[in-house]
């Protein structure tokens, strides 16, 4: 058995923690899927190049209200999928080659690693290969998350897809039927629609986006449901495949009703890839969801042990594991100097149209925690740019503390929202109160982010 100075379980923000103060460490990498994790080659990055594409795909039937008569002659899926995989595929392939050939201290290692140990691991090579035994003082698990997909009889044998398998379609369907109403089925609600495809949403919620402000989420399933067919209170029964058609039997308010398409999306959710680990034969923590148990030093209750990403944090965002990656680099570079991750101000968004972007506290969880608090809208209609735009449904709403003008949630609906909203972000962070903001630096007329001061002038503040 090989003993190393550090062992990195996954490829993803796990292979970005190493940099030159490493050199002279022995570090084995391992990876189980394809080399760069989640982001690269099935999250962030592809969808956002789909989502631009759709972008363009869907605004000729936008234009005819601005004067200008365009149509869309046709979208080429194929081309369009290729130009993006030509791009992404090289990347994870070099990445995977440089640390195989070009990093002389690192030894990459293709399969499953398991717990064996406290700080054992054994690699399955997935082959029918011998498993190799690796053991190390350090080791850092960036496993990530995968699909979750919902025990719904028949759907297995009638086939469907997930995040990881459906942009690489070798056709576009003319139906989709997408199960769930988070982020990822509101994306690529967006990207098939916009390309032609006819889509159905089936949630089991009573709204779509539910984990947004109140306000935000009910207008997105408004506009949802003008532009696909959005089924809200639905739970899947069944589901058959003939013809080259699935049926989804589905139960809703008025009883069993039948949902029928070429392509079967499945985006209710991810889970943490903790069970692939074995932690029980290391006795390793977890919490009640299944993630790896971290304190703030993104410690596992393993000495030695650290974890990162999705597999322990309940955000499942690529800059929260950038960030933590960050933070387990330091401590382990610096183990009596230790840093603390800083999750109080995360932001996310939603690439759908329109955008989505958030940061903070919700109306909503201010009112339940009991948080003084006051609130402002402003729609982007109201604002020079929203003119030109035309733009009727957007609107950026603040929370604030009525005390001390201090910033304490920012939702935004509408075009740019997740660019929009960084300066929210960056107010929120660092103390920046909520009557200084606005007053204190220039704001472009009639540039968009007036939208923006425009809601942090209309907060009552004192």
């Amino acid at each position: 058995m090989r003993t190393f100075d550090l062992i990195i379980v996954g490829s993803g923000s796990g292979n970005s923690l190493l940099d030159e103060r490493f050199a002279d460490w022995d570090v084995a990498i391992v990876e189980r899927g394809v080399f760069g994790g989640t982001c690269l080659n099935v999250g962030c990055i592809p969808t956002k190049m789909f989502v631009h594409t759709a972008d363009l795909a869907a605004a000729p039937a936008d234009s005819a209200r601005f004067g200008v008569d365009a149509t869309l002659r046709g979208v080429r899926w194929r081309d369009v999928r290729d130009r993006i995989f030509d791009r992404i595929d090289p990347i994870a392939a070099g990445g995977r080659q440089y640390r195989a050939e070009g990093s002389p201290n690192v030894t990459l290692h293709q399969g499953t690693a398991a717990f064996a140990g406290e700080r054992v691991l054994r690699v399955d090579p997935g082959d029918g290969g011998p498993s190799t035994l690796i053991q190390a003082d350090q080791i850092v698990l960036a496993t990530g998350s995968r699909p979750f997909v919902p025990a719904v009889p028949g759907l297995a044998e009638a086939g469907f897809h997930t995040s990881d398998t459906v942009m690489r379609l070798d056709e576009l369907p003319a139906r989709m039927v997408i199960l769930g109403g988070g982020f990822v089925a509101a994306e690529f609600a967006h990207v098939f629609s916009s390309f032609g495809v006819e889509v159905t949403v089936v949630n089991r919620g009573d709204a779509l986006l539910r984990a947004e402000d109140g306000d935000v989420s009910r207008r997105f399933t408004e506009l949802a449901s003008q532009r696909w067919d959005v089924r809200l209170g639905r739970t899947a029964l069944r589901a058959t495949r003939s013809g080259g058609v699935t049926s989804l039997v589905l139960w809703g308010p008025d009883g069993e009703e039948t949902v029928e398409a070429e392509e079967v999306l499945v985006a209710t959710g991810r889970v943490p890839n903790s069970d692939l680990l074995e932690p029980g034969a290391a006795g390793l923590d977890l919490t009640p969801d299944g993630r790896v148990r971290v304190d703030e030093y993104q410690r596992t209750s393993l000495p030695g042990v650290w974890a990162l990403g999705d597999l322990s944090s309940p955000f499942q965002l690529k800059h929260v594991a950038n960030h933590e990656t960050r933070v387990v680099r330091h401590n382990l570079l610096c183990p009596d100097d230790l840093m603390a991750s800083d999750h109080r101000h995360v932001p996310h968004a939603v690439f759908s149209s329109p955008q989505v972007a958030s940061v903070g506290l919700t109306e909503e969880e201010a009112r339940a925690r009991g948080v003084r608090h006051v609130t402002a809208v402003q729609d982007y209609g109201d604002v020079a740019y929203g003119w030109a735009l035309e733009d009727s449904t957007g609107f950026c709403k603040l929370v604030a503390d009525p005390e001390t003008g201090a910033l304490l949630g920012a939702h935004l609906i509408g075009p740019e929202a997740a660019t929009l909203i960084q300066p929210l972000i960056q107010a929120i962070s660092f103390g920046l109160p909520a009557t200084e903001l606005p007053r204190r630096q220039y704001w472009i007329h009639p540039a968009l982010p007036e939208l923006v001061e425009n809601a942090l002038l209309k907060l009552p503040l004192a």
